[in-house]
């Protein structure tokens, strides 16, 4: 029987609550499907930093390196400095371990989902690949003359061909894998942001590797346009950190709202982070209402990468059913107690081992 080992940080805010419904999910998954998974809840977040002023300690920070993946609820307290503990935790995790590619699926279960007139499942269905250690990420930044009338900042955006072609090709391999539409979109703004003709450049070289996939191209401004308009026409996306940021968002939002979307921080074959988008939204914290959608389809991703592929397809199969049927009926908070979906996904999982 396969082991795994899994390292969970709940987080702040909703994070205990939806990391409890995904765990919960994990464990049916791993009782029908056959695996087995050892798992080490750590405690990081802003309680523990406001008890111990420790965000992620070395030696915990190395035992995660050790581990098959990671299960992060959600980061950030207004009590505490905006960053602190998100570049702490988040930012630490992603840069320290490399984990190069921002992976969000955007999937639309069910048309009463989508905010779009006329928008169906068949139409939202893609993935976008950020690049995830580089641009105007990287903390390269400065203040001079700070708190003065003429005060400067600025940010390096940092883009080397290493980083670029890494993730255009796991696009590509993505793009092949997935077998829908066979297009992989290149977003960038390269004709303002010049430095982005590496990007340019360097999806023109990897494409010819790739002559069964089809390639389109869109500055960051007309993809969201697009995106709205016409978000059948993508397949697989691939765009740098920045404005991977912005659109994976746009793109959560038609697919039903952050209460839905999922998304994954990977180093292929390397220990991974899987986590829901949605944010610690600490004014709805401890009170059962927050939906676990997001962080059980996270779940699902994670299973994906670790090999139990036909688990992750049990997982995200029930969420779709159970939406789709109406039993759940949406993914905010005023929809269903959080312990009541993870019941119903549990079970949902359960039921064909009882047939």
């Amino acid at each position: 029987m396969a082991t795994y080992d899994i390292a969970s940080i709940a987080g702040d805010g909703i994070g205990p609550e939806v990391t409890r419904e995904a765990l919960r999910v994990l464990k049916a998954a791993s009782e029908v499907y056959g695996f087995d998974y050892k798992l080490t809840e750590f405690p990081y977040g802003s309680e523990h930093y406001l008890a111990t002023k420790e965000i992620l300690p070395d030696a915990a920070f190395e035992e995660i390196k050790g581990m098959n993946a990671i299960f992060l609820g959600a980061i950030g307290d207004p009590r505490l400095p905006v960053g602190l503990i998100e570049y702490g935790i988040i930012a630490k995790c992603r840069f320290d371990l490399d984990l190069f590619v921002n992976l969000r699926p955007i999937q639309l279960y069910d048309e009463r989902f989508c905010p779009l007139k006329d928008k169906t499942p068949a139409d939202v269905d893609m993935v976008i690949v950020r690049e995830n250690t580089e641009d105007a990420y990287t903390g390269m930044h400065g203040f001079a003359h700070k708190g003065q009338a003429s005060e400067v900042a600025t940010q390096t955006m940092v883009y080397t061909r290493f980083g670029t072609e890494r993730v255009i090709r796991y696009a590509f391999e993505l793009c092949r894998a997935r077998n829908k539409r066979k297009t992989v979109t290149l977003i960038d703004k390269a004709n303002a942001v010049r430095a982005q003709d590496l990007w340019t450049r360097t999806f023109e070289a990897v494409a010819k590797e790739y002559p069964d996939i089809k390639t389109e191209h869109a500055y960051i401004d007309a993809a969201c346009m697009w995106m709205v308009k016409n978000p059948e026409w993508f397949d697989v996306a691939v765009t740098p950190n920045l404005f991977g940021d912005i659109i994976t968002d746009l793109g959560a939002m038609v697919q039903g709202g952050m209460g839905i979307a999922a998304s994954g921080n990977i180093h292929p074959g390397k220990v991974s982070l899987f986590e829901p988008i949605h944010g610690s939204a600490p004014k709805h914290a401890g009170k059962n209402i927050a939906s676990p959608v997001a962080a059980i389809l996270a779940s699902s991703m994670m299973l994906d990468y670790i090999g139990q592929k036909e688990a992750s397809k049990a997982v995200e199969d029930s969420i779709r059913d159970l939406l789709v049927s109406g039993e759940i009926k949406g993914v905010g908070t005023a929809d269903h107690h959080t312990s009541e979906v993870g019941d119903m996904v549990v079970k949902a999982i359960q039921t064909p081992a009882k047939a």
